[in-house]
């Protein structure tokens, strides 16, 4: 009994160091110096410079930010000192996340600037500058006049009026249809027109244009076209078949023709014209580019065509006659 009165204590020192964790060097208190913004972007849209960014969520050594005491974004020539002689224009938020500005670019015309942001901790200590953006700032962009657009067989032609005298324009196309939410950006052009491929018969689409610059230092853009709206009807006749040839035989004329390569296509329709008489369409539909016709006499002379007829019904023009002498 005395015995194991003595190893009680000593069990329960040891199961006390077996719970206990290494202790560490001890950290320095954290100087709360957000981390450098990296991901400054700044372009001119009509008059005003657009800039976005993100404002840190963590310090430079690791701690979360909940809410910072500053956060700036500065504008200038560059050059000098520049942050002194720069304009400062206050984020607009403390709160870490994205952060939004629309700037007048009025002063700036004409000019180069260099923007960079920073965020100060709530120790007041800022961060490093951003990364820099440099922006040649032009007269406002105006967007397209006069935008006009068609249904061709190739798809939607979309055409517009270039202004004068400024080289060095595009042009970004833009579609909206009534089961979206907002327009899709189709692509660039860099002449002023652009043919919709991918536009669909029988629907309805929106149309818009904005006008853009980018060269060396130069990003720019104008407001979007006001919209216009065209009906996407299919009045367009496949291709006229090409490459028709014969060949007689005892009893029948055999004719074959090029495959018509139109997606939408539904067959074809032959002609025959015996001697000089008015030609007259052989049989009904065909849905291959062959033709066997055994309603001949011997020794007659056959002329023949052929047309191509679409989904929609149209049809295109007959391929030029082709002669044959029966057998």
């Amino acid at each position: 009994m005395p015995t194991r009165t003595r190893c009680f204590p000593l069990a329960i020192a040891c199961a006390a160091l077996a719970g206990c964790g290494y202790v560490g060097e001890p950290r320095p208190p954290s100087l709360h110096i957000p981390s450098r913004i990296e991901d400054l972007r700044a372009f001119q849209r009509e008059d005003k410079l657009i800039v976005d960014f993100s404002l840190p969520a963590l310090t430079t050594d690791g701690e979360g930010i909940k809410r910072l005491v500053d956060a700036e974004l500065r504008i200038g020539p560059e050059g000098g000192d520049w942050a002194a002689g720069a304009r400062r224009i206050e984020a607009g938020t403390l709160v870490p996340g994205p952060v939004h500005l629309a700037i007048p670019a009025g002063e700036w015309v004409g000019r180069a600037v260099l923007l960079r942001a920073r965020a100060a901790g709530r120790k007041g200590r800022f961060s490093e500058w951003s990364n820099p953006v440099r922006l040649s700032v032009l007269a406002p962009l105006e967007p397209p006049a006069d935008v006009k657009v068609e249904g061709v067989a190739s798809g939607v032609r979309v055409a517009w009026a270039a202004p004068p005298g400024r080289p060095g324009l595009t042009w970004r196309v833009l579609r909206g249809a009534p089961d979206q939410e907002k327009p899709e950006l189709l692509g660039p052009s860099s002449k002023p027109e652009y043919v919709d491929s991918t536009a669909q018969f029988g629907k309805t689409y929106q149309y818009s244009v904005q006008t853009a610059m980018k060269a060396g230092d130069a990003e720019a853009e104008s407001a979007v076209s006001k919209p216009v709206a065209v009906a996407y009807i299919d009045r367009f006749p496949p291709a006229v078949p090409a490459g028709l040839t014969a060949v007689a035989g005892v009893g029948s004329i055999q004719l074959v023709w090029n495959p018509d390569t139109d997606p939408d296509l539904k067959g074809y329709y032959m002609f025959r014209s015996a001697g000089d008489q008015p030609f007259a369409r052989l049989g009904e539909l065909l849905d291959s580019p062959s033709y066997t016709d055994r309603a001949i006499e011997g020794g007659q002379r056959y002329r023949y065509a052929v047309s191509a007829i679409d989904q929609s019904g149209n049809e295109s023009a007959r391929s030029a006659p082709l002669e044959v002498i029966a057998q």
